[in-house]
């Protein structure tokens, strides 16, 4: 019997899971001699694009039942160790039993998680919407502010980042307060980033609506100095300026997950493994990468996956077939992303949707807000259980371009 193993149920590792299962059937071969299986802590997608919003721990969907429409073995554990030599992993179960698993080719969907520097109070007190219980965490300490005496510090939060999530973050945040401490609360949300602009990856294009938004929700920015120190009600900078806060949210950058570190190849900067363009890692190639754990190139053109949904969808579905086509001996497809597209949300009533790497803007305001939340709440979810809805919802991932 042949297996393939998946590590993660992140959007690159569910893709991974339907895409595999799609190509098994597709060829005909059945269970007993190709088995595919998903190792991950819980059989659920978070919905990690949505972790900045209220109500967290609503932002997961369960995966048992879609895994078992289209028999995909699901085992309840974190990997914790991989031995490619012996293609094999190390697995710690919930009650911290470990057991090890063999592969005949592995999908690396391990994700990421965000990156907190050495700065002094930053793991003592530093919320971030990283992952689920990261996000829970936050939203229980919003609700707890009620309960401290008014002041500057209670009704300040400071978000550390000005990219992607630290908009959306800090762009929900004054409703978000007003909502738990009162419509007439004097909240103040402020944005710190080393950078000398706010969003700069995104370009100049969509930067004049994003500043816009933020002044109309009240949002301040200091640029070009960075969080240096912080403790339970304030911040300090890298310029000597103090802030009164209790509430500081991390969000200053995405590292792969450790496990790439384990795999004796190439990774860049942000620990993610270099693949090629079948997104199988080079100097091993019994391993493929998917996801925040691959850097790929998406074209001809010198551009690269991101740490993404949009990229991870696409990346996950393109690892699963190749993995599997190549223990079928079926032709492996290229991996490639030539769009790319941005949808920012700038708070309760308000984003920027971007085409190209470039960030032409197509739309803002309300239209590009319904276009958030179609996204938000239909597109990135996952499709129902049953082969039919699962196998299409494969193939338009692999296929599609924006």
């Amino acid at each position: 019997m042949q297996r393939l193993l998946i590590i993660g149920a992140g959007f690159a590792g569910m893709y991974a899971a339907l895409s595999s299962a799609r190509l098994r059937d597709v060829q005909g071969v059945s269970t007993d001699s190709f088995e595919i299986v998903l190792v991950a802590p819980e059989p659920n997608l978070v919905i990690r694009p949505r972790l900045y919003e209220r109500d967290p721990e609503e932002m997961s969907a369960p995966l048992s039942e879609l895994f078992d429409a289209i028999d995909i073995k699901y085992k309840r554990g974190r990997v914790d160790a991989i031995n490619s030599a012996e293609m094999s992993v190390e697995i710690v179960g919930p009650d911290g039993a470990r057991s090890s698993l063999s592969y005949d080719r592995l999908v690396l969907a391990a994700g990421s998680q965000v990156f907190k520097p050495n700065i002094p109070g930053i793991s003592k007190h530093a919320f971030s919407v990283d992952q689920l219980d990261d996000a829970i965490a936050l939203d229980r300490h919003l609700h707890d502010l009620v309960k401290q005496p008014s002041g500057t510090a209670r009704n300040t939060v400071v978000v550390a980042g000005g990219g992607f999530t630290g908009i959306e973050v800090a762009t929900e945040m004054p409703s978000r307060l007003r909502s738990i401490l009162g419509p007439e609360a004097n909240v103040r949300v402020v944005i710190v980033d080393g950078s000398e602009v706010i969003a700069p990856a995104m370009g100049s294009n969509p930067r004049p609506i994003i500043e816009k938004s933020l002044r109309e929700v009240g949002v301040e920015v200091v640029l070009g100095v960075r969080v240096s120190s912080l403790n339970n009600n304030s911040v300090t900078l890298s310029n000597g300026m103090t802030i009164e806060s209790a509430t500081v949210i991390w969000a200053g950058g995405m590292r792969a997950n450790t496990l790439t570190e384990q795999i004796q190849a190439e990774r860049e900067r942000s620990g993610r493994l270099c693949v090629d363009r079948n997104l199988r890692v080079p100097e091993i190639p019994t391993i493929f990468a998917a996801g925040d754990t691959a850097r790929a190139a998406t074209d001809d053109l010198g551009n690269f996956s991101l740490m993404s949904c949009q990229h991870a969808n696409r990346l996950g579905a393109s690892a699963g077939h190749n993995a599997a086509a190549d223990l079928l001996g079926v032709d492996l497809e290229p991996y490639h992303q030539k769009n790319y597209v941005t949808c920012l949300d700038l708070g309760p009533s308000d984003a920027v949707f971007c085409r190209g790497w470039d960030s032409q803007v197509e739309l803002s305001g309300l239209e590009a807000k319904a276009v958030k939340n179609e996204i938000n709440t239909k597109w990135i979810y996952p499709p129902e259980a049953n082969r039919e809805a699962a196998f299409k919802a494969a193939e338009w991932a692999r296929l599609v371009d924006y």
